[in-house]
């Protein structure tokens, strides 16, 4: 059984779900981008039940308000989003699991808060995103933001209405790795039901955020602030298949020599069976690996 909880925020609010003991160890679950909560829904009752895990819905995600009228959404934002639910919760420290663009987000409040993370769970993520070494195409990629953002405002569209089977069908298109159980469940809290039809709950603007990217130098660094155990699980048909990475991505490639090299005594870098939503399409694989990790006491001595 889960709860619904809501945190106030000056926009509207941030929703979540949780499950577990208040009074059990804290761990906060990050979704991916376009997503919400629910990809945790078959995972989390698998994990240890003496932890309280709380699974947020970002803002514009989910079940959580859409950022007031003309605001972009800036990959600094999410990592917001995190510092203020932490803080309603009032968690001095607490571990971090999150799935792809929520893995990014955790991967950075480590980075920027390293004292409050005692361990860091990243499910098809590496942690961060490499800025791109043309300039051109890192001045593409902001100008785009803005005229994106511009044209949506311009066209002030009114959200599409569709049936239960075509939303699905439309979800499923767009997200090759998921199931049709897996999407089903995504939907639940993804959209809302109107007399036309299911309408999706996601901000459109979320599609126009501006990522937060770094240099391989300034990973190391960061990489470095770090204080405490990481795992990395990655699934073989996944994003982030480590023996098809040069021909598919060779900037993760870098920095996944990098991450090694860096973190080489206190990562576990796992690799599974299953696709990029191996912990919602088949959360049996990840379960036992993650309870693992959480039950471990961490080698490292703590202030």
């Amino acid at each position: 059984m889960f709860s619904e909880l809501k945190f106030p925020v000056p926009w509207g609010h941030v929703a979540a779900k949780a499950w577990g003991p208040l009074e059990g160890h804290p761990v906060l679950c990050l979704h991916g981008w376009l997503d919400n909560a629910n990809t945790f829904d078959k995972l989390i009752p698998l994990l240890p039940r003496d932890c309280y895990y709380v699974a947020m819905d970002f803002s514009g995600h989910g079940l959580s308000s859409h950022r007031p009228a003309g605001s972009p959404y800036h990959f600094l934002d999410y990592v917001t989003d995190v510092r203020r639910v932490a803080a309603a919760l009032q968690w001095r420290r607490f571990t971090l699991m999150g799935h792809s663009m929520g893995g990014s987000v955790a991967g950075m409040f480590c980075f920027l808060y390293p004292e409050m993370v005692d361990k860091l769970i990243l499910l098809e993520n590496l942690g961060f995103l490499l800025a791109p070494e043309d300039t051109e195409a890192w001045v593409t990629s902001k100008r785009m933001v803005i005229d994106r953002l511009l044209s949506l405002e311009a066209k002030q569209q009114t959200p599409k209405a569709r049936s239960p089977k075509a939303a699905l069908q439309r979800l499923l298109e767009a997200n090759r790795h998921l199931t049709a159980e897996g999407g089903a469940i995504l939907l639940q809290r993804g959209a809302t039901e109107t007399p036309a039809g299911l309408v999706y709950n996601r901000d459109m603007r979320v599609r126009t955020q501006s990522r937060e990217s770094f240099t391989v130098e300034q990973c190391v660094k960061l990489l470095q602030k770090i204080q405490d155990r990481v795992l990395i699980i990655v699934a073989q048909d996944g994003l982030l298949v480590p023996h098809s990475l040069e021909s598919r991505n060779h900037f993760v490639k870098a920095f996944w020599e990098v991450f090694k090299s860096t973190l080489k005594e206190h990562i576990q870098l796992v690799e599974v069976p299953g696709s990029h939503f191996v912990h919602l399409n088949e959360p049996e694989v990840v379960s036992g690996i993650i309870s693992n990790f959480l039950t471990a006491q961490n080698t490292r001595a703590r202030l």
